[in-house]
């Protein structure tokens, strides 16, 4: 597996991380044995970052990695690179979602966060999403300071503008910038991808697979229906998602010309499009791990590229990515 750098100064990675959302039951419910089978073949395979947060199933994803570290005796420190996320919070008595940057709440979070890996610092850490009364200087600060205490290698924003990062970057050099980023969404390339690069920030891409839009099997209405996020998502209503569907067949059928699933070739052309590109996709198959592994591992020309975006070219994709509900908390600038 190829390896990028994680930010300006920061570890070289395996190109291709793993989004340990999938350690959750967001998509679907989760086993954690399963969970456990797919950190095994990261290791055959390769892949060496893995991405979790402590509200990602309350604190099971980051739980079930931490099982997994703890068997691996006096190695455990060195197989992962670890990515986790802080910042979203929930009212326990409404249930309303809203954001803390406090320098109390990072830090108390982070402690939980340390003490469920098992670990005593991890390689990166994100603001999950802006509290926007605090300043993005005095967050940047905080985090800054965990660095010096030793507690996280760097750190990192999701979701959040290219001034933002600006600004951010005046104070201290941010390692990473996590933002949703596929051939379905092209937002990124509007001064995100620009910005990231221009500053040696690494861009971190959630959901490259379009949360299943991408495959060689998309989520149904009736399985969409099920799931709380994809329920009330345009993209997965209808009639935009059988839209999409009918427009993804070219590209599958392509994706299979070029050896791949179509996962893969969406994974290939991501990695292509920039060096400091990390895709992190999430999955519990190991077959549509290794399916992902291998279009990391497929070279593309320029003719590629350009046939890819041909078959789905930017704004292919019909209905907004978020939901009015969902677009709370994340920066727009385009």
């Amino acid at each position: 597996m190829q390896k990028r750098r994680l930010g300006k100064n920061g570890r070289e990675i395996s190109c291709l991380g793993y989004g340990a959302m999938s350690f959750t039951n967001f998509y679907g419910e989760a086993n954690d044995d399963g969970s456990l089978a797919i950190l095994a073949a990261a290791l055959d395979e390769g892949v060496d970052h893995l991405d979790t947060s402590n509200v990602y199933g309350m604190g099971r994803s980051e739980t079930v990695i931490g099982k997994f570290l703890s068997k691996q005796g006096k190695q455990k420190d060195k197989l992962f690179s670890i990515a986790s996320k802080v910042g979203i919070c929930r009212n326990a008595e409404t249930g309303q979602r809203f954001y803390d940057n406090s320098e109390s709440h990072i830090r108390g979070e982070l402690e939980k966060t340390l003490q469920r890996l098992g670990v005593e610092n991890i390689d990166l850490y994100y603001i999950h999403r802006r509290q926007t009364e605090i300043p993005i200087e005095e967050v940047t600060e905080t985090m800054q300071t965990l660095v010096k205490d030793g507690k996280i290698n760097s750190f990192g924003f999701s979701e959040i503008s290219p001034s933002s990062l600006e600004r951010a970057n005046r104070i201290a050099h941010v390692a990473a910038v996590q933002s949703e980023y596929s051939l379905s969404v092209r937002s990124p390339e509007m001064g995100l991808t620009q910005m990231t690069k221009e500053l040696g920030t690494a861009l971190v891409a959630f959901s490259p697979l379009g949360r299943s839009l991408l495959t060689d099997a998309p989520h149904n209405f009736k399985t969409a229906q099920e799931l709380e996020f994809l329920k009330i998502n345009p993209r997965f209503l209808e009639p935009n998602l059988s839209t999409n569907i009918s427009k993804v067949a070219g590209f599958q059928k392509l994706a299979a010309d070029f050896g791949l699933t179509a996962a893969g070739l969406a994974i290939a052309w991501l990695l292509h499009k920039d060096e400091h590109i990390i895709p992190i996709p999430g999955t519990r198959s190991i077959q549509h791990f290794k399916d992902n592994c291998a279009g990391a591992r497929k070279s593309l020309s320029a003719d590629d590229m350009a046939m890819i975006e041909k078959t789905l070219p930017i704004g292919w994709a019909h209905g907004d990515r978020y939901s009015s509900e969902q677009w709370f908390g994340v920066e727009r600038y385009c």
